[in-house]
């Protein structure tokens, strides 16, 4: 029984030594002080943690940071980082690390910044149109401005009534020079008319072959039956065709255009078809200048933009599929 009492007393001295011993440690923690929350889960105390080369060499009120990755990884959580930004060793940090909201804030600018970034360049490379483009359809958009207008009226071909009504106002129509207006082109036994090479076809082929020549009045009318003094130059017929006469008379070779001029096999006068052409175009609203037999730029210029309307060659000049066209081959 002494035993057993003894044992007892001696083990209610162990839990009170045991007792006393831990209660300094108590004590010594004030009951006030908890531990500061944090919203920053443990993972961000390591991400957020300044790097050694970030944070090295920046000073604030003559100290530098102690800050490291090292004790960054040894910082329990919750400590490191109160609510004043501090250190683990109680001074204010020298560098601020970003929260986790402000981190994300960043990274959305960032992000918005590039994407606005990237639309501007792939604005900015955008290519522009063509100005080669723009130069050879100028005269077909011109027309179709002025059909928008109420300048003109566009249509696929005149009526046969309208056309004998302009044959019959054209039919003694007698066109005189203007170099003002159509420049007189000069002879060049090499001149050779351009782009006709790539003109298919073989109602095209009399401008392909054509290249001026000159000869005197004697062997032209050994040659030709039908020489005319039209329009300040001499023509000369061949079969549908009416060609500057070169050399016929030196003190009469006024042409506005070196080439052929078809009018069919009515061998009606060039500068009477012309005039014809001119008065259809401009009531198309394509041919702005006026109806005076000649074949200059205007006229050259509205008959690019009528051929290219209708998808036919583009010549520039008056050749069957385009009096076709207009309804004028008759």
């Amino acid at each position: 029984m002494k035993k057993f009492t003894s044992l007892v007393i001696g083990f209610s001295l162990a839990l009170a030594g045991a007792a006393m011993a831990q209660q300094p440690e108590e004590q010594s923690t004030p009951k006030n002080n908890k531990p500061e929350k944090t919203h920053a889960p443990e993972t961000k105390a390591e991400t957020n943690a300044p790097k050694p080369e970030a944070t090295a060499g920046k000073q604030r009120g003559g100290k530098h940071a102690t800050l490291n990755t090292q004790n960054a990884e040894q910082t329990p959580k919750g400590e490191g980082r109160g609510k004043k930004g501090t250190n683990v060793s109680g001074e204010r940090g020298a560098t601020a690390t970003p929260s986790g909201n402000q981190e994300a804030e960043q990274g959305k600018k960032g992000r918005k910044g590039r994407g606005e970034n990237g639309l501007n360049a792939r604005t900015s490379t955008t290519p522009a149109p063509s100005a080669s483009a723009n130069a050879t359809s100028v005269t077909t958009d011109n027309a179709r401005n002025r059909q928008g207008n109420g300048e003109g009226k566009l249509k696929q071909k005149p009526a046969p009534e309208q056309v004998q009504q302009i044959k019959q106002q054209h039919t003694n129509f007698h066109a005189q020079a203007r170099p003002d207006k159509a420049p007189a082109v000069t002879f060049n036994q090499n001149y050779r008319i351009e782009g006709s090479d790539r003109w298919q076809g073989p109602q095209y082929e009399v401008f392909r072959s054509y290249h001026p020549e000159r000869h005197d009045q004697g062997w032209y009318r050994s040659h030709y039956g039908r020489v005319e003094l039209i329009g300040g130059g001499y023509y000369y017929w061949n079969n549908g065709y009416w060609y500057p006469a070169w050399g016929y008379d030196p003190s009469a070779e006024y042409y506005a255009y070196d080439g052929p001029v078809y009018v069919g096999h009515s061998a009606e006068p060039p500068d009477q078809v012309i005039a014809d052409v001119q008065s259809e175009l401009q009531q198309m609203g394509y041919y702005q200048g006026e109806v005076d037999g000649l074949l200059g730029p205007l006229t050259r210029q509205a008959l690019a933009a009528y051929q290219g309307d209708q998808g036919l060659t583009t010549t520039a000049a008056i050749d069957e599929p385009t009096l076709d066209s207009l309804g004028f081959n008759s």
